[in-house]
């Protein structure tokens, strides 16, 4: 198709034309949630499927978006932002706590948003991979954004004396690869231990990046004499 249908404009049951897009692309996106984060996935389902499951007809579809990987991409991001606002609340209160204790409440915070229904876990580290080169490029964009939000987050413990001063990119770059590894096989059930358990390993293996052996808080790294 070479483009989306022109929506129908001004106002119909009380609603503009513009809330009454942001609703339907809403169920869309509600519907894409169950039907690619559950049974049967993305790669399972049809347009027709999705229209049904929303509540809308597929001419509605296609005023919305163009192909199923438009609406995966989006599901993608609002998933993604979604953690995300969790994050930065948490960053926002955990501001004065010490090292252990802000990295603690921030990893818990993203932990819980995103475990908190398994359909998100799917859509973020399983549904998104393999689909396209323009979806991996928008999920490695996301990482990328992450490890900026753990670059920052490390440069403020430098500034605050509590972490190594280096550059932290590629470590940052590791980290958030052990967590979305950890926190998927955890979610499938390849992991034996509580959300808890998982996350404070996760913030044991941040301090052992921040804090390394040898490293004197406010001071550099001992060299060997």
């Amino acid at each position: 198709m070479a483009g989306r249908l022109k929506a129908p404009s001004g106002r119909y049951g009380g609603k503009s034309a513009e809330e009454r897009q942001a609703e339907r692309r809403r169920r869309f996106l509600d519907a894409a949630l169950q039907l690619f984060g559950d049974v049967p996935g993305y790669r399972g389902t049809t347009v027709a499927a999705l229209s049904e499951a929303a509540g809308l007809s597929t001419r509605q579809f296609y005023e919305e978006f163009r192909t199923l990987e438009d609406v995966l991409a989006a599901l993608h991001l609002q998933v993604n932002d979604w953690a995300e606002e969790a994050v930065l609340a948490a960053v926002l209160g955990a501001q004065h706590l010490p090292l252990a204790e802000r990295a603690a409440a921030i990893f818990r915070a993203y932990a819980a948003n995103v475990t908190a229904d398994p359909r998100r876990v799917r859509i973020t580290f399983v549904e998104i991979i393999g689909v396209s080169p323009r979806l991996e490029e928008q999920r490695l964009a996301r990482r990328a954004r992450w490890v900026d939000l753990v670059c920052a987050e490390a440069e403020a413990f430098v500034t605050r004396g509590e972490a190594a001063p280096r550059d932290y990119r590629l470590a940052a770059t590791a980290f958030i690869g052990s967590v979305n590894g950890l926190l998927h096989d955890w979610n499938a059930g390849w992991v034996e231990a509580t959300l808890d358990e998982v996350v404070d390993e996760l913030v044991r293996q941040l301090l052992g990046i921040l804090q390394p052996p040898g490293w004197v808080p406010g001071g550099s790294l001992h060299q060997p004499a």
